[in-house]
This record gives structure tokens, sequence and C-alpha cells, in this order.
């Protein structure tokens, strides 16, 4: 499948739930969901490692993409925990999530090491998700902009328009990161607004035209309208609401009908 941001885009972070039948018994559910959507939605599922071969088993074929939560820059060797593309890639995975905040907050993952992983990614034909976002703290002192800045230059370093094209962006601010709280649909549109215009202004107009950027930060499917509604917003990154197929199935019916009011 061709990836756009001409329909939405929705892709669900299972973190770490989800034992291997558990996984199986929502992706059949959303195998069968995913149907009547296909043509409006774009769907993925980002399970556990332990689930992926599983699911991407029951799902080759389907209108349903399967992602990771996270990957090493290298394609092999002695790291011993840690997983390559090339394994990814065998498992039938299309995406890889690089940079969630949960990684950078409690792994020690730095905007460089974002970098590396993205390059790999793109190296095996793996579709980067590269999450970015502020604290609290930075909201409140007005900084947001700033940080997120930094974390598209030091992200994206190296990497040429073409590439760059076929990275999605998921903007999450961190204080709405299983929370509750959510960024108003002013404050998200804003921030992707800015994103896009940084794409612009570093890759060309071409590659911030193109992007998919997402939100991500409590999205449940009472909330997920008035977010898609917004012009820069193109779809979401689901964390806890993913893992129920009726609320995931929920969230993409409302994208759709906000995408078509648009």
């Amino acid at each position: 499948m061709d990836y756009t941001n001409e329909k939405p885009f929705i892709a669900g972070n299972w973190k770490m739930h989800m034992t291997v039948p558990e996984a199986l018994g929502i992706v059949q559910k959303l195998h069968e969901a995913s149907t009547e959507l296909e043509e409006k939605v774009q769907l993925v599922v980002i399970p556990p490692f332990t689930a992926l071969s599983e699911v991407g088993r029951v799902l080759k074929g389907s209108a349903v993409g399967v992602g990771a939560q996270n990957m090493y820059w290298e394609k092999e060797g002695a790291f011993t925990g840690e997983v390559a593309a090339p394994m990814l890639k065998d498992v039938g995975c299309a995406f890889v999530v690089i940079g969630h905040s949960e990684r950078r907050q409690y792994f020690g993952e730095t905007n460089e090491m974002v970098n590396k992983k993205i390059k790999a990614a793109l190296a095996h034909d793996l579709i980067p998700i590269m999450c970015i976002g502020e604290t609290l703290e930075e909201r409140e002192s007005g900084s947001t902009m700033d940080k997120v800045g930094m974390q598209i230059k030091e992200g994206l370093d190296g990497l040429e328009a073409e590439e760059v094209r076929q990275i999605i962006i998921a903007y999450e601010p961190i204080w709405a990161i299983g929370t509750g709280r959510t960024a108003t649909p002013d404050q998200a549109q804003e921030v992707h607004a800015f994103i896009r215009s940084k794409l612009a202004e570093k890759h060309g107009n071409d590659s911030a035209s193109c992007a998919i950027i997402l939100y991500g930060g409590s999205v449940k499917p009472d909330n997920s309208y008035s977010l898609m509604k917004e012009k820069d917003i193109n779809g979401a990154l689901v964390g806890g609401a993913s893992l129920k197929a009726g609320s995931f199935a929920e969230i993409a019916k409302e994208a759709i009908k906000a995408y078509e009011e648009k």
C-alpha cells in the first residue's frame, strides 16, 4: 500500500501490553472491521516484539499494516537485547516507531540516536514514525517550538528530501501521553503547522505538503473528530485506546468523518 496524507493514518501503539493470544484476538477483529474502512483510512498496529511474528502472519496481505515499537541502528552484532531492522522486516513490519518520549525519558535516547535509527530504518525499507514533543514545563515556559524544532532538525540531520518524504512524524506532547489530558485542537494544529513549516524550510515544499503528521496523546473516540478536523493533522498515534479493537475502529471512523468534512 502507498501511504498518503490524502486520507487519515491511524496507528495503534500497544506499548508493553498484550500476550500473543490477546494480540491475535484484537487483530482478528480489526481485520474484519478493516474491510469496510480500508478505502478511506490507513490502519497500522504496533504490538510488542513478542507478538510481531504472529500478528504479521495474520495480517499479511490485509489492509492493516504492522509496525514495531523500536529498533537498533546496527543490522546485526553483539548487542544483547536489541532488535535490528532486517529482523523486523522478516516478521512482516513495514513501520517502526523511533524516538517515542518513553524511550527518550526512560532509556536515554537522544536526537542523535534517533537520527541513526531513522537512517537505518530507511536503509532497510522500513517507514519510520518519528516521535517528537515537549514536556509540561517546556509548554508552560513557552519553549514548545524550540524543543520541537530542535528534535526535527537533529532527528532528520543529513537526510535528503526524498528520504524525508518517506518519514511519518508524530507530535506527542509528553504532558498528554497517558494522562487523560489532550492538547486542544488549536494547540495541536499550531504545532503541526510549525512542523510542516520547518520541513518546508529545510527539505522543500514538496516534503512539507505530502508529509503525514500525526497527533498523539490521550486520543480517544470522543476527541479524535475535533483533532482530525484540523488542517495539518493527518491522523493519530493512539495509545491506550488502541488496546480494544472497538475503540480503535471508532477512532478511525471519526477520523474518516473529519477528513470528509475538511
